[in-house]
């Protein structure tokens, strides 16, 4: 990344309904449209109309059947954990590094929990809390040979992927280990209880919607009192709105069918934290500083070393969680559980808006990245598209993605 691309991380990010904004946009960010948006944030809504092309495409060539509540639901249950490793990737990949390991995590995690419930009978909480556990601290061991003694990511993450595939062998020994206890199962196949009846899942959304858009306004209203960039009140109304009708019309599906999900209230709350880790605290800022100039960031005073062990543990910690909920999705544990999932969580990072070189991406972007993805598979699943060539479309979507962050790093520069 060259010097004129690197953001100050000391800068607070602003963040709306769809995400925050670039830390590196100017306070006097010119507009379009006749003053309607801000240029710089023309970007992040290519991102959700081309989530909204794909989804429209593949819900007309599917017949409509996108847009079934029974499959809405198994498409979240599908993507659930795409999104938790996606968030835990976007760390590693802002602060200058990859994790190729995180498929092997997933499936040595799944396999350690299937022995500790299944066979030795330990208690579905304790297993848990072990289980994520042993995911920190194989990140956090990746970590230290990352930040202390500098060998690069992608040789200690490849090493990794290879000896915990390997470890997912030696504990399952080939076999299929299962069933898990229910109350675990509930963790990806349980519903929120419907304590208002059908329109449960509708008066939640709605009051989320609520509690978004008021804190949206607010922070609009700081903006604005500051003399920062802000949308105009148009943009604001059409944002917030047009937000705000697809999530209740997406819960509205949902209740048709048994409401929300337990894994999707995991999710959210997984996704509030990390946004407000990344936008609002100061170990969010650091590692953006560390992904954009470790130099500069060493010199500063920031523990470079140290915020990079942390990364890797919360990866690791996440991939656990990741792992966890697929083996109660699957009621099993196997040798084979996790292959790709580095892949799908790499590519919700890039195509969300995650630069290669650090120092750049956002959980709004990660999220929109990881659905455009599940939306893929599950669509050209359906159009009876073969797996060969499911590859090569997300590879070429993929590819694009990456271009395009080329392409407009090269025009800030």
């Amino acid at each position: 990344m060259t010097d004129s691309t690197v953001r100050n991380p000391m800068i607070p990010v602003s963040e709306g309904l769809s995400g925050p904004m670039a830390a590196s946009e100017p306070r006097s960010a010119p507009r379009s449209w006749r003053g309607f948006l801000p240029t710089a944030q023309l970007h992040e809504y290519g991102l959700v109309f081309a989530l909204a092309v794909i989804t429209l495409f593949f819900e007309y060539t599917t017949g409509g059947v996108l847009f079934q509540p029974l499959n809405l639901t198994y498409l979240v249950l599908q993507n659930s954990y795409v999104v938790v490793m996606a968030l835990g990737m976007l760390l590693v990949i802002v602060a200058g590094h990859i994790d190729l390991s995180i498929g092997s995590v997933v499936a040595f995690v799944g396999a350690l929990a299937a022995l500790l419930m299944v066979r030795f009978g330990v208690d579905p909480l304790t297993a848990t809390v072990l289980c994520l556990v042993v995911g920190a601290a194989i990140g956090g061991l990746q970590g230290y040979f990352v930040a202390y003694l500098g060998i690069p990511s992608f040789i200690v993450t490849l090493a990794g992927m290879l000896v915990f595939r390997g470890l997912t062998q030696a504990l399952l020994q080939g076999a299929s280990v299962g069933p898990f206890p229910e109350v675990f199962q509930a963790l990806s196949k349980g519903f929120l209880a419907n304590f208002a009846g059908p329109w449960t899942a509708v008066l939640i959304a709605l009051g989320l919607t609520t509690s978004l858009v008021g804190l949206n306004w607010r922070r609009r209203q700081v903006r604005v009192r500051n003399g920062g960039p802000a949308d105009s009140p148009a943009a604001f109304l059409a944002r917030n709105g047009v937000t705000t009708i697809v999530i209740l019309a997406f819960a509205y599906q949902m209740s048709d069918y048994r409401g929300l999900p337990n894994v999707l209230l995991v999710m959210f709350a997984l996704v509030m934290l990390y946004q407000f880790v990344t936008t609002r605290t100061t170990i969010g800022r650091r590692i953006y500083a560390l992904g954009g100039n470790v130099k500069a960031a060493r010199l500063s005073g920031i523990k470079t070393e140290r915020l990079t062990f942390l990364t890797f543990a919360n990866m690791g910690a996440l991939a656990g969680l990741a792992g966890l909920i697929l083996v109660a999705r699957l009621n099993t544990a196997n040798s084979k559980g996790g292959v790709g999932f580095e892949l799908d969580a790499i590519a919700a990072c890039f195509i969300g808006g995650a630069s290669a070189a650090g120092g750049i991406g956002k959980v709004s972007g990660v999220v929109i990245g990881a659905f455009i993805i599940g939306i893929m598979n599950n669509g050209m699943s359906m159009m009876g598209i073969g797996s060969d060539w499911q590859l090569v479309i997300k590879g070429v979507v993929l590819l694009a993605a990456v271009c395009l962050d080329v392409y407009n790093k090269n025009n800030r520069a």
